[in-house]
């Protein structure tokens, strides 16, 4: 591609497209990076650069860039049925995948309602949790409580489940149906506080919460595994299972939000039960699904709700929520070839087996002085930088600028980052190899040492 014809997209970029998270004042001048093309964990850019891709995408290109077998299996069913009304009929595709992902979960999750993303799958499962209460006669019960950092989606039901205050600012959303509890990070807890108390602390939380709210109100805990967006943070072992005792003891339905975390992210299907040890009510899911491929995402249900609204009890209700494109025929045929290849290339016992190598990898860069704090489980790891006291009036400003310069630092040298304020997030397919591990924690290294020096001759930091 010539230089002219790039500067002429780019032109096209600024003045048509409008991103997600679009930040409104450069709107017009950025000059993004454009992926041209991509194999294996890498994407080269407009000038054929190759980098390596730390954060999989949107942590979802499980199987890497460039596969021919994804390729065929998605033009084979564009050949042979492109789409179909999943209103009045339905697809051989669809019905095998649900049938696949039923025999994946755990427990008795064999209720697959498919959507388009993570968001629609949020959505949807928040409006079945409304739904079924609505169906049981208790119209009250519709309250959500969710988590400070957490992400959940940007559709208006799904962002109101979130809880990264930076994110809303400006947007609104229900707050009338939502509670946040407090923040789940170990590393924040106080110094003279042991992890096994302040694992009570947020179990705690928790219950006092459905009992303040009045448990007749609360229909619903939405909880990630571990919160993605929110800085990679693993709440103490035991906090899942501690919180679906509290969540049965009140008729509360648990969501685990698996968006991030299934399909190998952490070595396993999904992480609820063979990680940390639960069978909730629901799983959302999306991102590796497909791995990026194309678009698709899915709400599971327990056949224990389930079975209470549908059949007899269903009150000849009708569970009017639905997509144009829900069990998509190329995008379920995508997803059946992924887990093939997931499945043929032993990718959970890879991912089990480097992952030790990948988090060590990231502990390691504890001893930057720029690095405050570093944490991880799987191929899903974060690094926290911090140059000024989260809590100070110039905290945001110091961050977004510190961001930038490890971002613009570590793509000269050829790795991709995804920096959420002062926090480096890495989620790389799972395809990676010891060799690679070590090329992008040292390019990261590298950037962070530049940023270090770019700070303290531009005065923002002492050091």
């Amino acid at each position: 591609m010539k230089i002219e014809d790039i500067e002429e997209i780019q032109s096209f970029d600024n003045n048509n497209f409008v991103h997600p998270w679009e930040y409104m004042k450069e709107v017009g001048q950025n000059k993004r990076m454009f992926a041209e093309k991509a194999q294996g964990i890498y994407l080269f850019d407009e000038n054929g650069q190759k980098l390596i891709d730390g954060p999989g995408g949107m942590w979802c290109v499980q199987i890497g860039y460039g596969r021919p077998e994804m390729a065929n299996a998605i033009s084979d069913q564009i050949l042979k049925v492109p789409y179909y009304s999943p209103w009045n009929m339905s697809s051989s595709p669809s019905a095998i995948l649900a049938n696949k992902i039923a025999d994946l979960t755990p427990g008795d999750l064999n209720n697959v309602f498919f959507t388009t993303c993570g968001s629609t799958a949020v959505d949807s499962a928040i409006r079945f949790v409304h739904f079924y209460n609505n169906v049981l006669g208790r119209n009250k019960k519709k309250k959500i409580i969710s988590r400070e950092k957490s992400y959940h989606g940007s559709t208006y039901l799904s962002a109101t489940m979130c809880g990264k205050d930076r994110d809303k600012d400006w947007m609104d959303t229900a707050k009338e149906l939502v509670h946040f509890l407090p923040d789940v990070n170990p590393s924040r807890r106080q110094k003279n506080v042991s992890i096994d108390d302040f694992l009570e602390e947020k179990v705690n939380d928790l219950e006092k919460a459905i009992l303040s709210l009045g448990e007749e109100n609360v229909g619903g805990f939405i909880a990630e595994p571990i919160l993605a967006s929110g800085g990679v943070i693993v709440p103490p072992k035991g906090y899942h299972q501690r919180c679906l005792e509290v969540c049965r003891k009140y008729d509360v339905l648990y969501i685990s939000d698996e968006v991030v975390t299934a399909f190998g992210r952490l070595g396993h299907w999904f992480a609820s039960k063979d990680v940390f040890g639960i069978e909730p009510d629901i799983i959302t899911c999306a991102k590796g699904l497909t791995s990026g491929y194309v678009p698709m995402g899915a709400c599971i249900i327990s056949d224990r709700i389930f079975q209470k609204i549908s059949g007899d009890g269903s009150q000849d209700a009708t569970f009017s929520n639905g997509f144009t494109y829900s069990g998509h025929p190329v995008s379920s045929a995508a997803a059946l070839k992924n887990f093939e290849i997931i499945e043929n290339e032993g990718l959970m016992e890879h991912v089990r087996e480097i992952s030790p190598y990948f988090q060590q990898r990231i502990k390691d860069l504890r001893r930057l002085p720029l690095v405050g704090d570093t944490r991880g489980v799987g191929l899903v790891g974060c690094v926290e930088c911090q140059i000024v006291d989260p809590e100070s009036e110039d905290a945001l400003e110091m961050d977004i600028e510190m961001s930038s310069l490890i971002d613009k630092n570590c793509q000269s040298m050829g790795l991709i980052v995804r920096p959420l304020w002062n926090m480096c997030v890495f989620s790389p397919p799972l395809v990676i190899n010891k060799n690679q591990i070590d090329d992008m924690f040292n390019i990261l290294e590298k950037g962070i040492l530049k940023t270090t020096e770019d700070l303290i001759r531009e005065g923002l930091w002492k050091g």
